[in-house]
């Protein structure tokens, strides 16, 4: 990979959650928060819970064409302007949301979301992989800032969305996403405006392959991650309302997971540090289910809480695990095409978790049922991730 303008490298953590703002938008924002408005649009539109299941895999979808894409776009364009049309992308998206119901509309701007959150991430995370390898003895810490942003986009939401629908009523979602544009459209303004460096791009000369078989039990793991995680945060808001909370509880329940999702790179810098194979991921994972599985006891405010705290505090250190994974088993040139390699993974199984969780909770008519099935893809995830050694450089190469 060639090496962005090495003035950037003045301010290394400064400049990587300037990149974070990319998944703030594309992820906390352009994907999470459609949560918030699934209980007005489904009351609203009149969608079964299969259909508001498919506005989040329609956008998965979209996020694993983007993935798939990912490589070329940086190839060609270079890894800023990828990161900043991807998001650019996701902001158009959120204002389609917000000008009609017609469901193919609104599954086109969830198409087009995914697309641009994919672009944006990938790149980002490429870009952000390399700033962090100039200062190698804080490249974990300056690496997990990239995926603590998007608890910004969470807490954000969080804070206005259950608060538009309370004010405005039933029937207003389409104002949230006017909302959601307003705020994704003054958040962009950093990641237009830093020196991110025009030559941070992809070395034609030097071409990486990706081999599966080495990684297949880690892919499969990410796998599971997708489809469990995607579960909770589809439909936590609705088991929220379900159980009584109104808008405070909601946005209570929402922020605490962008807050413990926020604070991700001071608690997990030393097991992110590990370059022991899967081991990290098997760590974090682990947690994430746990929290998952916290609501199959009971519909209390504290047990929420903790859920929604022990959740968020490791649900995109996951994703910082699996990134600090290719850091550590793949030469640089090989990073863009590995973490799009375990997005595309990851991307298959957010495809299926919703539409999946849906029609079984139409099927059966309970939420917690779901729910349930939701924490064990995801401790099944970290099980297997225990079993993934570490990879030789040759073999990327």
């Amino acid at each position: 990979m060639k090496a962005p303008d090495q003035h950037i490298y003045a301010h290394p953590a400064w400049l990587i959650l300037i990149l974070s703002l990319a998944p703030t938008i594309g992820l906390g924002i352009g994907r999470f928060a459609y949560a918030l408005v699934l209980p007005d649009m489904r009351d609203a539109l009149g969608w079964s819970y299969s259909a508001a299941g498919f506005m989040n895999t329609i956008n998965a979808v979209g996020y694993l064409a983007g993935a798939l894409l990912a490589s070329r776009m940086i190839r060609r364009f270079g890894l800023p302007q990828t990161v900043r049309w991807g998001t650019l992308a996701a902001i158009a998206s959120l204002a389609l949301c917000a000008v009609s119901g017609n469901f193919f509309v609104l599954s086109f701007a969830r198409l087009l979301a995914g697309v641009g959150a994919a672009g944006g991430f990938v790149g980002g995370a490429a870009l952000a992989a390399t700033i962090a390898q100039t200062r190698p003895e804080r490249a974990n810490f300056l690496l997990s800032l990239y995926y603590a942003g998007p608890g910004l986009g969470i807490i954000s939401s969080g804070l206005i969305a259950p608060f538009v629908l309370q004010g405005f009523g039933p029937g207003s979602w389409w104002i949230v996403w006017w909302a959601m544009t307003l705020l994704c459209a003054v958040l962009i303004l950093p990641l237009l405006l830093a020196p991110l460096g025009s030559g941070a791009a992809i070395d034609s000369a030097a071409p990486a392959r990706f081999s599966i078989r080495p990684v297949l039990v880690y892919l499969i793991g990410y796998f599971l991650f997708g489809a469990g995680y995607i579960a909770y945060m589809t439909f936590m808001i609705a088991y929220v309302r379900d159980a009584g909370g109104g808008a405070l509880a909601q946005s209570a329940f929402w922020s605490l997971i962008g807050f413990s999702a926020f604070v991700t790179p001071w608690v997990w810098r030393r097991v992110l540090a590990l370059d022991r194979g899967g081991l990290a991921t098997t760590i974090i994972l682990g947690t994430n289910a746990v929290g998952a599985a916290l609501p199959i006891f009971g519909h209390s405010v504290w047990l929420l809480a903790i859920s929604a705290l022990v959740f968020g505090v490791a649900f995109f250190a996951v994703v910082g695990s699996t990134t600090a994974f290719v850091r550590f088993n793949y030469p640089p040139q090989a990073w863009p095409v590995a973490i799009a390699a375990l997005t595309i993974s990851f991307g298959i199984g957010q495809t299926l978790g919703p539409i999946v969780v849906g029609a079984i909770t139409d099927a059966v008519g309970s939420l917690s049922f779901a729910l349930n099935v939701s924490a064990a893809m995801l401790a099944l995830g970290a099980v297997l991730s225990a079993f993934q050694r570490k990879v030789g450089r040759k073999i990327s190469t």
